[in-house]
């Protein structure tokens, strides 16, 4: 854990204790959840690590739907953790939750068969998104995955929403770069080749893209 600071959930307004509530009703949260879901497509046996877990609803889809499959979570926040572990035991699934930035995914050591982060990267600063991804292409084995569901490139009509709600919310000078196309030039550094989304979702927050990277090596 490092002594960075972050934007917790919602941004500076807002409670996290209606995190999960706004988030269901202005992202088409079923949509691109489900979507992420089937593109992690998690298997028997994966160590799959989840960076930014938030209140744990993505990491507790993958447990869900894989029992089998070892499921990390990390996150910062140690308020929101409590609310994902308490969503935990609820749903009956067992996940480490660990607190920590997205750059401690790293300490896994090329361990993971999958990396997922959602709705992570666009309030934090350039600095932090290259090195947080980073960390998660660290923390895969060669030939492991690492997937993003967040804000990327929005096209007109999508970047007026972003700037409408999203901007209003985390600022500008953090989600701005998101909207510019940071996170396909970060990936594409990362990947060696270029990278583009997999699926742009348009939702009344502005578009939310879904990227799997391989990364780079053989088994």
């Amino acid at each position: 854990m490092s002594d960075q600071s972050f934007t917790p959930a919602l941004g500076w307004l807002g409670s996290v204790g209606i995190y999960d509530r706004a988030i269901r009703l202005l992202t088409r949260e079923q949509v691109w959840r489900a979507a992420l879901l089937r593109q992690v497509a998690p298997q028997a046996g994966e160590l799959i690590l989840d960076v930014g877990c938030g209140t744990g609803t993505f990491a507790i889809m993958l447990k869900r739907l894989c029992p089998a499959a070892r499921v990390v979570a990390l996150d910062p926040d140690s308020d929101v953790l409590r609310i994902a572990s308490r969503k935990g035991m609820e749903a009956g699934v067992s996940i480490e939750w660990r607190q920590g930035f997205a750059t401690d995914a790293e300490a896994l050591g090329a361990t993971a068969d999958k990396a997922v982060s959602s709705l992570v990267f666009h309030q934090v600063p350039m600095a932090g998104k290259r090195a947080g991804i980073a960390a998660m292409f660290a923390a895969v084995r060669q030939g492991g995955e690492v997937h993003i569901a967040d804000y990327a490139s929005q096209s007109s009509f999508m970047r007026a929403m972003f700037r409408l709600t999203v901007q209003q919310i985390d600022g500008v000078a953090d989600t701005q770069p998101n909207a510019d196309g940071a996170l396909e030039a970060i990936l594409s550094n990362q990947s060696g080749a270029p990278v583009g989304p997999t699926r742009a979702i348009p939702t009344p927050t502005g578009a939310i893209s879904l990227f799997k990277v391989q990364k780079p090596g053989s088994l």
